[in-house]
């Protein structure tokens, strides 16, 4: 499971449990290197990714149930700094803005890397702040970075700033979408069975998607 859905499916999680009956094991970590532990064959039974390439690729594979490839949320990226007073409402703290280090999780693993470099380079930025660059393996240990100080702004995930009953103070900008990939988060169903297909069921249904909502996603109005 993609390490920045991790309230919002913990949250689904438990509805679908006291529902069901069945239980549901969380195992978070950044979308390229569960996608490599699946080609290894590691026993998961659903992929929920944060893109949708990884999935597609799956898909086309035939490494997961037919028809359960789905987009599960819409992911939002945003400049956050725990200054109330450092970032502004434009963004514009990027190119003249008093910090050393800009935390972004790893492009090379993480979708939300890809999503910030795009930022960066659509602003003509990316070059120039390659030395001020701190890569977390995924947006979680990005999100930590700006948390515990090692970065004083970085790029995260909306959803990390918008938990139900935990309010992050700071300073934000929520990057105009033109200037980066939609982030489709995806989800697939790898085994049969009769829980997996009720838990992917709920998951598309009206009570997961309002859950995700208000865990800081967009979802798609149709499924």
């Amino acid at each position: 499971m993609a390490s920045n859905f991790r309230q919002a499916f913990s949250a689904a999680a438990l509805r679908f449990e006291e529902q069901s009956g069945h239980d549901v094991t969380l195992i978070a970590g950044s979308t390229g290197k569960h996608y490599a532990q699946i080609l290894n064959g590691a026993p998961f039974d659903a992929f929920f990714a944060a893109d949708a390439a990884r999935p597609l690729r799956l898909e086309s594979e035939r490494r997961i149930v037919p028809g359960s490839r789905f987009t599960y949320a819409i992911g939002k990226l945003v400049l956050w700094s725990a200054d109330q007073s450092l970032v502004d409402a434009g963004g514009k703290v990027l190119q003249s803005g008093p910090y050393r280090h800009l935390a972004i999780a790893n492009p090379e693993l993480a979708p939300y890397g890809v999503a910030a470099r795009q930022v960066l380079q659509t602003l003509g930025l990316w070059d120039g702040l390659r030395d001020k660059l701190v890569r977390g393996e995924n947006i979680g240990q990005a999100f930590q970075f700006v948390v515990t100080g090692n970065a004083e702004l970085g790029f995260v995930a909306r959803s990390q700033l918008e938990i139900p009953g935990h309010e992050f103070s700071g300073s934000a900008w929520e990057p105009p979408q033109a200037l980066y990939d939609p982030i489709a988060q995806q989800a697939v169903l790898l085994r049969d069975s009769r829980a997996g297909r009720g838990f992917m069921a709920f998951m598309r249904g009206k009570e997961a998607r309002a859950l995700i909502r208000a865990y800081g996603y967009d979802v798609p109005d149709v499924q």
